[in-house]
C-alpha cells in the first residue's frame, strides 16, 4: 500500500455492478479525484442476498469467472455503491490485510462504521456520523462543456423545431413508482400547457425503464411540437441524444422517481420542473399496480424494517423545491406566465457534489484538492 506517498496517487479500485446509476456515480467520484483508476466490473448472481445476509464480507454471491479479477496487487482506496458490491468491497480489504480505504456510494446494508466514507443522499435515513456526507442529489459526470458540444453536433438536426426548447427526461417503474399509461397521459398534458406558454418546441427522452405502453401514451397525448428518442426504438449506431437535449434545454421537466436525471438537470442552472409519478395521497391501496413485487416490498420496508435501511426519494424532491431549486408541473404554466422569475437565482452546479465528496476521501489520504 502506497497510503498516498508524496508524488504517487493511490491505487483506486472501481467496483462496477449492474445499476447505470450506481457505476455513474462510483466512476464520478473518481473521476473527481483525478487519480488514476481501475473498472472492476462485478457480476452478482441472482441469489447473492442470501450469502449477503449471513456471511458478511465474501464472494461467494458473485460469478468470478464472468467478473473482473481481483487479486494483488491490491489497492489503496475501493469505491463501491449497490448491495451487491459492499461484501466484495469488504472482502477486498480483509485479503489485502486492512488498509485499504473503502468508500460506498448511497445507502450500506452493513453498519456505517465498515467504511472510512459513506457518500449519501437525503433520500435514506442514515443517522449523521463523521464518515457520513450527506450531499443534496446523487453524483454524475455531465459537464457543461461537454453537453454543449453534443449539443453543436445535434443542432443542425433539429433546425426543423421551433425555439426555445423543453427538454422532457422520462424515466418508468421503479421502487415504489408504476408509470401508468394515465401518468404519461397527465405528463404529456403538463408538457402541452408549459409549451404552449413558452412557445417553442419539447426534446423528448426516455430511459431503459420507460416501458413501450407509457411512451405511446405520452405520444398520444403529446400535441406540440416535439422530437423524441426511445431506447426500446433506438437503432444499431444511433447516438444517444440524452447529452445534447440537456445542452439544448431552455428548462426541463423531469419525472420525480429518477433521482440521476434530475441531479444532471439541476446542475445546469436552467429551470427545472418536476412530474411526481406518485399515487394520490391515501389511494395507494386502491391501486391494483401498487400490488406488484416492487412497490409493495417498498411499502413494507417503510413501514416495518429499521429507520436506517429506509428509502423515501420524495425528501430530495422537497427539498430542491423548498430551496427554490425546482418547482411542480403543476405550476409550470402560472410561473411561466410570472415570467420564471424564480429562476434567476439559479446557479449551476456541475460538480454534482462529487468534488466535496472528493475532497473527503482526499482527506483520507491527507492531501488537499489540486
Amino acid at each position: 500500500m502506497n497510503e498516498g506517498d508524496a508524488g504517487t496517487a493511490p491505487r483506486v479500485w472501481c467496483l462496477l455492478g449492474r445499476k447505470a446509476g450506481d457505476n455513474t456515480q462510483v466512476l464520478a467520484l473518481a473521476g473527481a479525484l483525478g487519480w488514476p483508476f481501475e473498472e472492476k466490473r462485478i457480476l452478482a448472481r441472482a441469489w447473492e442476498l442470501l450469502p449477503h445476509l449471513l456471511s458478511g464480507p465474501t464472494l461467494m454471491g458473485i460469478d468470478r469467472q464472468a467478473s473482473s479479477p481481483l487479486s494483488a496487487p491490491w489497492p489503496d482506496l475501493v469505491i463501491s455503491a449497490g448491495r451487491r458490491n459492499e461484501p466484495v468491497a469488504r472482502w477486498i480489504r480483509d485479503r489485502a490485510g486492512g488498509g485499504v480505504r473503502l468508500v460506498h456510494i448511497g445507502r450500506p446494508w452493513a453498519p456505517p462504521a465498515c467504511y472510512d466514507l459513506v457518500v449519501s443522499t437525503p433520500q435514506y435515513f442514515l443517522d449523521p456520523a463523521p464518515n457520513v456526507l450527506v450531499n443534496p442529489l446523487p453524483m454524475h459526470r455531465f459537464t457543461r462543456e461537454g453537453v454543449d458540444a453534443a449539443a453543436a453536433r445535434a443542432a443542425p438536426g433539429l433546425a426543423h423545431l421551433p425555439r426555445p426548447f423543453t427538454t422532457v427526461l422520462i424515466g418508468g417503474d421503479s421502487g415504489p413508482f408504476v408509470f401508468t399509461r394515465d401518468k404519461a397521459r397527465h405528463l404529456a398534458e403538463g408538457v402541452n400547457r408549459l409549451v404552449a406558454a413558452t412557445g417553442g418546441a419539447a426534446l423528448v427522452t426516455g430511459s431503459p425503464r420507460t416501458p413501450r405502453a407509457v411512451a405511446q401514451a405520452f405520444l398520444d397525448a403529446l400535441d406540440v411540437p416535439a422530437h423524441t428518442y426511445w431506447w426500446h426504438d433506438r437503432a444499431d449506431g444511433d447516438e444517444n441524444p440524452y447529452a445534447a437535449f440537456l445542452g439544448l434545454a431552455e428548462r426541463f421537466v423531469v419525472t420525480g422517481e429518477s433521482m440521476s436525471m434530475i441531479a444532471e438537470a439541476a446542475s445546469l442552472g436552467r429551470p427545472l420542473y418536476l412530474f411526481d409519478p406518485g399515487d394520490p395521497p391515501g389511494r395507494w391501496w386502491c391501486r391494483a399496480h401498487n400490488f406488484r413485487h416492487k412497490p409493495l416490498s417498498h411499502a413494507l420496508a417503510m413501514r416495518l424494517a429499521p429507520v436506517r435501511m429506509r428509502r423515501d426519494i420524495s425528501r430530495i424532491q422537497d427539498a430542491l423545491v423548498r430551496a427554490g431549486r425546482a418547482r411542480w408541473l403543476d405550476e409550470a404554466a402560472t410561473l411561466v406566465a410570472a415570467g420564471e422569475t424564480w429562476s434567476e437565482k439559479l446557479r449551476p452546479d456541475p460538480s454534482g457534489g462529487a468534488q466535496d465528496a472528493g475532497d473527503r476521501v482526499r482527506a483520507l489520504f491527507g492531501r488537499a484538492r489540486p
